[in-house]
Parts: structure tokens; C-alpha cells; sequence
């Protein structure tokens, strides 16, 4: 921290007051904005560098005494139980292998190398319990959250257009792995994580060893980047658990299947959406969002909101609150309402990226087409025309005309135009799509290809951004996301698992999905103080992409992502959880 006059003092010098229980006010007075160096500048990451040529250290790259590669042999099922191990001597006596003890959540294998681990986790002959999603598929999931609608109301006597729109499962898998690093000795815990929540981490982890929380030490690593995954310390409450039972150290690292597979996921979920209208006007508009429940057992990062979030009627109650905050209609569309319903607990999921607000958008923006449609307007004006605020007007108009909305394009493309509002923030995409055979069609080893967006445009206004070009490149990777979770991005479920195991049948967007032009247009400052950015762009992402969709195929989508329906991939095996490492990598170098 820099004072007047060039004194400085660093944070952790500070810490102590901070800490303080006692609050005291002190009158600040700050430069004004002209004379700001770093707000409101482009500034490159500093870690940049070190990211791309590997210095960055991550938790796998620390070297704490004694603590070894260590991986959790698990269920074939989400939540499965370990019943018994019938070769539990026999596996602690491969090769490599220091320790094999059952845990809460499976059979954990400590070793010399991680490679070792592997051998040993395949090697198990384990039976199992059942888990808490036994023989549920998406067909079985989908006929809960019908039974678990909220009723939208007799239909009004006025024109009206009403949809129904289903969202499966998506996985919130980090690419860099779950991991941690934990030494529990009599008395005191040292853990080693990337942690979001690292206050409720260490309390959790207090309270399953029962020791005092000031004898667990947390030590917050640098992390990949996780959009929500981290902000649940699974590998840490892990590690802590083998370490305790093993009396040693351990570094442990979930394989990317037991990500996919028994790691957070976005829940599936169902919205139906009416709007009533008469002539030019739009009378009301009522949204009825239902879902499998949310994970947000985190709280706001402290034990207090987390316990509360925890308790039986707190969840839902954290989940209502959570829901209506983050929640707005931006349009003069009369009396209007948005109200959730969850359903089943047995999934693991959590506040992927934006939360509720990809899907709730999604469905809107789609009926907002359809009921400008059905006035005879062109799905910008009418936004436009409708608009409450004079923020979310410029940026609807600034993605127009920088996408040039509204010209003439080839048979199977279209533009599609949608907006989100939240964090005190608004944002707008304009993109366009080629859904001709021709493209829908090319041939992808082992994925779908189907649609592409080729162009996108999006303007964002946060008020007065920290750093414009990091805003840029946030805003750039929520554009991926949206074209993701509208064109590829699901989990498959069956029997009770999902089908997916790595990055390599999950399609997140690949470089045959990325648009080859992307313009992000920030806005100027209209508020003089900073909005939210991070999740801000997903929404209307996906949404816009959706609207594009539906205009080149003259079908409007409802169940996404559009190719869920295909499985494009032969599933892996669930016992051994983890597959076999390829062998054939260098027959697919072109």
C-alpha cells in the first residue's frame, strides 16, 4: 500500500489490525480519477509470463517433506460407499506402494510416483454400496424436476407465446487438477491448496479431525483458473482424512475422470417461460425456473453463511436469495416474476460460472425473439424500444452497430442479439452462426462438431473498470462459455454416473467451435464506480448464440446443448475408475 509522500507498508503489516473486532471510522480523501496510474488502465497479468513458460508454481509443484503422490480409487456411481476390499494386502504390496487405507469416499492409495498410484488404483477389487443418484439417467432426472415444477398460472385471455426449455447436466471440471497436499500429526494439520473459501476450509477441516481450528494451518496456493469448482475443498478434506488414517504426508491429485465423474457439475435444469402481450404491448411476464439443488454449502466464504447454507431449510432458503439477487428484467414487460423450485440432493454440483443466470437468461432472450416475432419487430428494435435503462441501450446499440445488425446473409446463418444485466453491470453480444450442412457436418475425430459461430461482438459497461484489457479478456472467455453451454458442453447421465471422463469426450469449445472474429467494445464509464465482470458475459453469450441459432434453422432450440442428443464418444469404463493412460496418441499426428 502506497500513502501520500511515497510511504508504503505491506498488507500483511496491516493484517493484525485488520483482524481487530473493533471497527473505527477514519476520514479518506481519494485523488481524483484523472490522476489514476493502475485504475481504469490496460495492464497485462503479471504472472503472465511464468504462466505460459511453466515457473508458476502450482500445488503439485510444492515440495513438502515426505508427501507423496496419492489417488482415491472410487465408486462407479456418484456418492458410492466403499463395502469392502477383497485384495487390500495385496495391493499394499506392489510395487511402489507405501499405503492403502478406505476413506469416506473410497480406497486411497499412497506412492512413490503418481504412476504407481494408477497401477494400484486398477488394481483393486473393491465392492461398493450404492450412491446417491443409483440408476438415475437423464430421462429420470428430467420427469423429477416435471414432477417438481412450480405451476405458471391459467393462460391469460390476451395473446400470449409460452416456452419450455431443458438444461442437462455440465461439468464444472477445472483443467488444472483437484488436488492438495496434507500433513496431519497429533494435535496440528498443514494443508496446501488453491481454496476460494479458505476460511470454511479450515474450519471443515477442524471440525472432521477435531482438533482446534487454530491448530489447522491453510496455506492458499496459486491456482488454474476454476470459475466456482474451487470454491469446494473436496481434495483438501481428502488429503487431510488420508493423512490422518496413514500417519504421513500426502500429495494428492484427483485423475480428470473423478472429475467429471464424482466432482461439481451444473445442475440440470428446466424453464418455462409466458409472456402476455396485446397490439405493440408486453402485459407480463412470468418465469418458473426448476432444478436439481445447487451446492452453495460455501456460504459467503465464512462459517457462519456456510453452516446456514448447510442446514436443511437454510439451503433452500440461501438458494431463494441467492436466485431473486441475481436476477433482473431489463425490459418494460409489465408485472413480472421469476421464481425457483429445487429438487434431489444427490448430485454433487455448485455455482458453476454466472449460476443460475445462463439458463434463466437463455430461455428469456429466446422468447423474447419469439414474442417480437409474433408483433412483427425486429428482435433488436424491439429490445431496443423496451429497454428500462439508457446503460443497457447503448451497449444493445454499440453490438449492432459494430455487427452491422440486421444484413443480409447466406440460407443456414444468422445473426442473434441478446442482453444480461447483473452485477451492476450490463452486457450485450451480437454474434452470428453457419448452421449449413456443410459445417454442421465436417468431420471431428471423436466429437460433434455441428454449428459455429463465426463472428461475435460483445459490449460490456462496469462502470469504471479496474483493468480494461483484463475485462477484454474475461469478456472473451465468457463468449467461449456461452457458445459452449448453447452448442456442445454436457454430462451424460446413466446408471447413475456420467458418461464423460476427461476433457477428451467433454466439449468444451475447441478450436473447431472458436469464432475467427471477436470484437470486445468496452464501454465509457457512466458511474464513476467498478460493477462486476467475471460471470457478467456468459449469459448473454449463450444466450445470443441460442437466438442465432434458432433463426438459421428456423427452429428454435429447447434442450441444450443442441447436440446433447449424440453421443459422440465411446465411453470409458467405471470400474477401474481410472482408464487406462492412450497408447495411440502419435497415430492421430497429421
Amino acid at each position: 500500500v502506497t500513502g501520500p509522500g511515497g510511504r508504503r507498508i505491506g498488507i500483511g503489516e496491516l493484517s493484525a489490525k485488520a483482524a481487530a473486532l473493533r471497527t473505527e471510522a477514519e476520514s479518506v480523501e481519494l485523488k481524483a480519477s484523472e490522476e489514476f496510474t493502475v485504475v481504469g488502465r490496460p495492464h497485462n497479468r503479471v504472472d503472465a509470463l511464468d504462466a505460459v513458460t511453466g515457473r508458476k508454481r502450482f500445488t503439485m509443484d510444492l515440495q513438502v517433506p515426505d508427501a507423496l503422490p496419492t489417488m482415491v480409487c472410487r465408486p462407479p456411481t456418484i456418492n458410492g460407499k466403499v463395502g469392502s476390499v477383497a485384495n487390500l494386502d495385496e495391493v499394499r504390496a506392489m510395487p511402489g506402494v507405501t499405503d492403502v487405507v478406505v476413506i469416506s469416499t473410497g480406497v486411497a492409495v499412497r506412492a512413490r510416483t503418481f504412476g504407481r498410484c494408477v497401477d494400484a488404483v486398477r488394481a483393486l477389487r473393491v465392492t461398493w454400496k450404492p450412491g446417491t443418484a443409483e440408476g438415475k439417467s437423464d430421462a429420470t432426472v428430467l420427469k423429477e424436476l416435471r414432477a417438481a415444477e412450480i405451476p405458471i398460472g391459467l393462460p391469460p385471455l390476451t395473446p400470449h407465446v409460452q416456452g419450455e426449455f431443458t438444461f442437462h447436466f455440465r461439468s464444472n471440471s477445472a483443467l488444472e487438477p483437484n488436488c492438495a497436499i496434507a500433513d496431519v500429526r497429533p494435535g496440528r494439520a498443514e494443508i496446501w491448496a488453491s481454496l476460494k473459501s479458505p476460511i470454511v476450509a479450515q474450519e471443515t477441516i477442524a471440525a472432521r479431525l477435531a482438533l482446534p481450528v487454530g491448530a489447522v494451518t491453510v496455506h492458499v496456493t496459486e491456482g488454474g483458473g476454476s470459475f466456482g469448482r474451487k470454491l469446494f475443498f473436496d481434495a483438501a478434506l481428502e488429503a487431510a482424512e488420508v493423512s490422518r488414517k496413514t500417519g504421513k504426508p500426502v500429495k494428492l491429485m484427483w485423475h480428470r475422470a473423478d472429475d467429471s465423474r464424482q466432482g461439481r457439475a451444473h445442475p440440470m435444469a428446466r424453464s418455462r417461460v409466458r409472456i402476455a402481450y396485446a397490439g405493440n404491448t408486453v402485459l407480463g411476464y412470468r418465469q418458473r425456473h426448476t432444478g436439481v439443488a445447487t451446492d452453495l454449502g460455501h456460504g459467503l466464504g465464512e462459517l457462519l453463511t456456510a453452516t446456514v447454507a448447510q442446514l436443511p431449510v437454510g439451503d433452500a432458503a440461501f438458494s431463494q436469495v441467492f436466485f431473486q439477487l441475481s436476477q433482473s428484467m431489463p425490459y418494460e414487460f409489465g408485472v413480472n416474476s421469476r421464481l425457483l423450485n429445487e429438487t434431489d440432493k444427490g448430485f454433487n454440483t455448485g455455482s458453476m460460472r454466472n449460476v443460475f443466470s445462463p439458463d434463466v437468461t437463455c430461455a428469456r432472450e429466446l422468447m423474447v425473439d419469439r414474442v417480437a416475432a409474433k408483433m412483427g419487430k425486429d428482435p433488436f428494435a424491439f429490445r431496443r424500444d423496451l429497454l428500462r435503462d439508457d446503460r443497457a441501450r447503448a451497449a444493445l446499440e454499440a453490438v449492432a452497430e459494430a455487427g452491422n445488425w440486421g444484413r443480409a446473409m447466406p440460407a443456414g446463418t444468422a445473426q442473434g442479439i441478446a442482453l444480461h444485466t447483473e452485477y451492476r453491470s450490463v452486457n450485450a453480444v451480437l454474434v452470428e452462426i453457419d448452421c449449413r450442412p456443410e459445417t454442421v457436418n465436417r468431420p471431428v475425430r471423436d466429437g460433434v462438431a455441428g454449428p459455429r459461430v463465426t463472428k461475435a461482438f460483445t459490449a460490456v459497461d462496469v462502470g469504471l473498470a479496474v483493468n480494461p484489457r483484463g475485462l477484454e479478456a474475461q469478456m472473451t472467455g465468457c463468449l467461449m462459455d456461452g457458445i459452449a453451454l448453447t452448442l456442445t458442453s454436457s454430462l451424460h447421465l446413466r446408471d447413475g454416473h456420467f458418461l464423460e471422463a476427461s476433457w477428451d469426450n467433454y466439449f468444451y469449445t475447441r478450436q473447431w467451435n472458436t469464432p475467427p472474429e471477436v470484437e470486445v467494445i468496452v464501454l465509457p464509464d457512466t458511474t464513476g464506480k467498478p460493477g462486476g465482470a467475471g460471470e457478467l458475459g456468459v449469459a448473454a453469450s449463450m444466450a445470443a448464440v441460442a437466438c442465432a441459432y434458432g433463426r438459421a434453422t428456423g427452429t428454435m432450440p429447447t434442450t441444450f446443448p443442441v447436440n446433447h442428443g449424440t453421443l459422440s464418444f465411446e465411453p470409458k469404463p467405471t470400474v477401474p475408475p481410472v482408464p487406462a493412460s492412450p497408447t495411440d496418441g502419435l497415430d492421430h499426428v497429421r
